[in-house]
């Protein structure tokens, strides 16, 4: 599966962009099949680096790499999946899942 594809790439602002903003727009979401690891994407450098909402160990902000997120192989070779059913909703809707 294509974790980031180009039209992704344009809804996804730049980093920094959202900085100012109270309640970012989390524009897509990445999960581990094998366990409760997520990542909700909010902004992303164009490259490799986001900055988003992770939660596992912890829930918290900060940022998480593409290469990591392909890197990563779980239980018979599972790879980390991108929702592609996961509508973009506010940060304090996604917080209300968790």
């Amino acid at each position: 599966m294509q974790l980031i594809t180009r039209e992704l790439q344009t809804k996804l602002p730049p980093l920094y962009a959202s900085e100012e903003k109270k309640d970012p727009m989390v524009i897509c979401k990445f999960f581990a099949p094998w366990t409760n690891w997520t990542w909700y994407a909010i902004e992303f450098d164009g490259e490799d680096r986001f900055f988003g909402y992770v939660v596992g160990h912890d829930n918290e902000l900060g940022y998480f790499s593409l290469s990591e997120l392909q890197w990563i192989e779980g239980p018979f070779g599972l790879k980390i999946e991108r929702d592609l059913y996961f509508d973009p909703q506010p940060l304090s809707e996604v917080k209300k899942l968790h």
